[in-house]
């Protein structure tokens, strides 16, 4: 059993569960604006290159 590290297949979530999660993605699907930090460093650093190096 090398790996699991007690975790058996359950996994909790309160955000998932009040519904933060899906009012985030259907957020970020209508507005195109990711609400993750991650997405958002990606949208920006893509913008910044796009500015830099315009074709």
């Amino acid at each position: 059993m090398l790996g699991f590290k007690g975790k058996y297949g359950f996994s909790f979530s309160l955000s998932r569960l009040l519904g933060v999660s899906s009012l985030k993605n259907s957020i970020a699907r209508k507005t195109g604006i990711p609400t993750t930090k991650g997405g958002m460093e990606r949208k920006i650093g893509r913008k910044v290159l796009n500015l830099l190096f315009k074709k």
